[in-house]
């Protein structure tokens, strides 16, 4: 099979659209049901903000995977895989402002500015919104090639401070086992970029 065929057909963005909703719809469908476990609310809240990290981490495999596997047309699904992180980052916010804090500005950011994992996790979602905003041809045509390969070099800072995010959330519960594997993907990721552009300040030059 042609995979490279598959990945450029006509089809095929459609259904990477379908599949990143899989998530958000079977978390309705279970909230409908009434069958999230004891917790809804803290379910709903990590489980959000996990599947923004996935679908991160996806976008910035896509070019690595690109390149070993000689899949170009890969890359006609970064943008998609990078908005619909942005869309449980947001997703997991709101459960958090909604559920958590039933939506009262003060008590947010009272909270905000209390615990640094929650600060840490609304600086990476702002990061996120210029970056939701600019993944339009419109907006790439507008800003011009260069300033938005370099505008969405900031998705690298977001992959951190999501894993610090993750991080300081889950030590708090003494189990960070998940956090580590996120953490060695990223560093392989990171690692692989730097080592193809010939060095560390070579990954910020627009490709």
């Amino acid at each position: 099979m042609d995979v490279n065929r598959v990945l450029l057909a006509p089809w095929a963005k459609p259904v990477c659209w379908a599949l990143c909703a899989v998530p958000a719809l079977a978390l309705l469908g279970a909230g409908l049901a009434d069958a999230l476990g004891a917790n809804p609310a803290e379910r709903l809240i990590r489980e959000t903000g996990e599947w923004a990290l996935r679908f991160l981490w996806l976008t910035l495999l896509i070019s690595p995977l690109r390149d070993v596997a000689g899949w170009p047309g890969l890359l006609r699904f970064r943008r998609a895989l990078g908005v619909t992180a942005f869309v449980y980052a947001a997703l997991h916010f709101l459960a958090y402002a909604w559920l958590d804090k039933s939506l009262l500005v003060a008590d947010i950011v009272a909270d905000v500015f209390k615990r640094n994992f929650i600060l840490v996790g609304m600086v990476a979602l702002l990061l996120m919104l210029p970056l939701a905003l600019t993944s339009f041809n419109a907006a790439i045509r507008a800003l011009g090639g260069r300033r938005w390969q370099m505008l969405h070099k900031l998705t690298y800072v977001v992959a951190l401070l999501g894993l610090l995010h993750f991080y300081w959330k889950m030590s708090a519960k003494n189990d960070v086992a998940e956090v580590m594997v996120y953490a060695v993907l990223l560093a392989v990721l990171l690692g692989w970029r730097v080592m193809r552009r010939g060095g560390i300040l070579a990954m910020w030059r627009p490709r």
